[in-house]
């Protein structure tokens, strides 16, 4: 069954970003629920336990806030399911089944373990309204080190957040296959990590990606 939220007020809350909160946890929504209508930028617009259950209420949405106990392959198709439809995506989660790098790739704007803090969930759900991405830690400690990427390394981050191998990137930049790897290289030296998923991370903190 839809639960409907706060309805749009008078006296310019129309501007506020419109937020639905979809997930299995009764306590999840109704934390994140009472989160929202805490400040006077984010309208809560309705609630319910899967997107099926909405039944058409996403309607005028801005951000859907989601927590669904679903495989990776499941979770990654509900993403797709709403970014399609116009909807940016925040997946919450805490499942080692699942990783950012997963739901980014099927369209999520942000990411966030169960463990965030409220303050820094308004935060994601702020950036994201805005049109920018948000993922937890540990992109975060990766950023902390506040690295100076050359343009070319800043475009080898973006399509390894897009999903290309080494070979595919070197197409797309009309470079060698050898030169990319040494970029890579380069820049697991200036973020301490070379593994592609905390590059794709990074990426998105760093607004890289499309």
């Amino acid at each position: 069954m839809r639960e409907i939220g706060d309805a749009m007020s008078e006296g310019g809350e129309s501007a506020a970003t419109a937020i639905a909160v979809v997930g299995d946890c009764p306590v999840f929504r109704e934390g994140v629920s009472q989160l929202v209508r805490t400040v006077p930028d984010l309208r809560l617009v309705a609630t319910a336990p899967s997107v099926e259950d909405l039944d058409g209420g996403l309607r005028g949405v801005d951000v859907v806030v989601m927590d669904l106990q679903q495989s990776a392959h499941s979770l990654a198709a509900t993403v797709t399911l709403l970014r399609d439809r116009g909807h940016a995506v925040i997946v919450v989660s805490s499942s080692p089944q699942i990783d950012a790098v997963q739901v980014i790739r099927a369209g999520a704007s942000g990411y966030l373990s169960r463990q965030t803090e409220g303050e820094e969930l308004l935060t994601a759900i702020r950036a994201v309204g805005a049109g920018r991405g948000y993922v937890s830690a540990p992109a975060s400690q990766l950023l902390g080190q506040s690295p100076h990427f050359t343009e070319r390394e800043q475009e080898i981050l973006a399509l390894v957040a897009d999903g290309a191998t080494d070979h595919e990137i070197a197409g797309r930049l009309s470079i060698s296959k050898h030169t990319v790897q040494s970029h890579l290289d380069r820049i697991g030296e200036k973020t301490g990590s070379r593994r592609r998923s905390d590059l794709t991370r990074l990426a998105i903190e760093l607004g890289l990606t499309g």
